[in-house]
C-alpha cells in the first residue's frame, strides 16, 4: 500500500490548478501567503470548489450532496476516495485540527442552494453567507495557528462581507440560473416584487439601491475583519489583507457602474489589483479597535465548532507534510523563473 504523503504532491498540483483557474481574485491574494499556508490553503479551495461544482454539474440534486457528505466521511476517518482534492484534504484536516461541522455547515449552505431557498432579511442572507463563505474564513483563520474567539469571529466577519460582494456582483448572473440572494424585504421596500423581477431581471434604479443596499452592509465587516489581522502571524497578514482589498474593490467596480450588476459583472481592473496587493503588503497593523465586537450571529455556530475540538498536536509525518509544500512552492518559484527567462 503507497504511503498517502506519496500522492501529495500531484494531487496539490490539481488543487493550484484548480485555483488559479477558478478565482482569480483569490489566487492573486493567496500569492502573498507565505508557502506553509498558501499550500494547504489552496487545498482547501480545491474541495470547496470541487463542492460547488458538484452540485452544479449535478442539476442541484440531493444526491450529490449526500455523495459529498460520504466523501468527508471517508476524510475524517482516514479513508479518502482516491481524488487529488480528497487525499489532500484529509491530510490538511489531520495536520490542523479542522472541524468537520465547518465543512457540514458549508455543505449545509450548498444545499440551500439546491433547494433554491430565498432571503427575506439581510439576517437570513448572513446565515447562509456564514455556511459557504464565513466557514471558509474560520479554516484559514486555523491554517494560520490562530484560534483565538475574537480573532475566529474577525475571520468569519470576512468571509461573510466577501461573499455579500460577490452576491452583489452576481445578481445578473444568478438571477439568469434562476436564483435571488438579494434580500426579498429589500426588494419589496423598493418597489420591486422578487418573483416578477427575476422573470425578467432588468437594471433600474430600484435595483440599483437594493445593491447599493447590500454592499453597505458589507462596509461595517470588512472593518471589524481588519482588527483580527493583528492577531495573525506576521507573514499571513498580506495575503489576508489582498483578500480583503481584493473582494471589497469588487464592490467598488460594482458602485462605479451605477451598481449595475445585471447588464455586466465587475471586475477589478489589473493596474486597481497591483494597487491593493502592494497596499495589502503595506497596511499590517491596523486598529485593533473592533477586535472584540459581537460575533455575528450567523457566525456563532462556527465558533461552537472550533471551539468542540481540541488543538491538533504537531507530528512529524504532519511536518513532512508542510516541508513539501514548501518544496513545491521553491520549484514553482524556479518554474516561473526559467520561464520568464525563456
Amino acid at each position: 500500500m503507497h504511503d498517502p504523503r506519496e500522492l501529495l504532491e500531484a494531487d496539490l498540483a490539481v488543487c493550484r490548478a484548480s485555483l488559479a483557474y477558478h478565482s482569480k481574485t483569490f489566487h492573486a491574494a493567496s500569492l502573498l501567503l507565505p508557502p506553509d499556508v498558501r499550500a494547504p490553503a489552496t487545498v482547501l479551495y480545491g474541495f470547496c470548489r470541487l463542492a460547488d461544482d458538484t452540485v452544479d454539474v449535478e442539476g442541484g440534486r440531493r444526491l450529490a450532496l449526500t455523495q459529498l457528505r460520504r466523501r468527508l466521511d471517508g476524510v475524517f476517518d482516514g479513508r479518502p476516495q482516491p481524488v487529488a482534492a480528497d487525499r489532500a484534504l484529509a491530510a490538511v484536516v489531520a495536520r490542523y485540527g479542522i472541524p468537520r461541522a465547518l465543512l457540514d455547515l458549508l455543505l449545509e449552505g450548498l444545499a440551500w442552494d439546491v433547494e433554491g431557498r430565498r432571503y427575506e432579511s439581510l439576517e437570513d442572507l448572513q446565515d447562509y453567507a456564514a455556511r459557504v463563505a464565513g466557514s471558509v474564513g474560520a479554516m484559514m483563520s486555523l491554517l494560520m495557528g490562530t484560534r483565538d474567539p475574537a480573532a475566529l469571529a474577525r475571520a468569519c466577519d470576512l468571509g461573510v462581507a466577501m461573499q455579500l460582494s460577490n452576491i452583489a456582483r452576481d445578481v445578473g448572473e444568478d438571477a439568469r440560473m434562476g436564483r435571488l440572494y438579494l434580500p426579498q424585504q429589500w426588494l419589496r421596500d423598493a418597489g420591486l416584487d422578487p418573483e416578477t423581477w427575476l422573470a425578467d431581471p432588468r437594471h433600474s434604479p430600484a435595483l440599483a439601491s437594493v445593491v447599493q443596499r447590500l454592499l453597505q452592509a458589507a462596509e461595517p465587516l470588512y472593518t471589524r475583519a481588519a482588527a483580527g489581522i493583528t492577531r495573525l502571524p506576521l507573514a499571513c497578514r498580506p495575503g489576508i489583507n489582498a483578500a480583503r482589498f481584493l473582494y471589497a474593490a469588487v464592490g467598488q467596480e460594482v458602485a462605479r457602474a451605477g451598481f449595475d450588476a445585471v447588464q455586466r459583472r465587475a471586475v477589478v481592473p489589473g493596474a486597481r489589483k497591483l494597487k491593493w496587493l502592494a497596499l495589502a503588503g503595506l497596511d499590517l497593523w491596523p486598529s485593533q479597535r473592533l477586535l472584540s465586537a459581537p460575533t455575528l450571529p450567523a457566525c456563532e455556530p462556527l465558533l461552537a465548532a472550533v471551539a468542540s475540538v481540541p488543538v491538533p498536536e504537531r507530528v512529524p509525518r504532519a511536518e513532512a507534510l508542510i516541508d513539501l509544500f514548501s518544496r513545491l512552492e521553491r520549484e514553482d518559484r524556479d518554474a516561473a523563473w526559467q520561464r520568464s527567462a525563456a
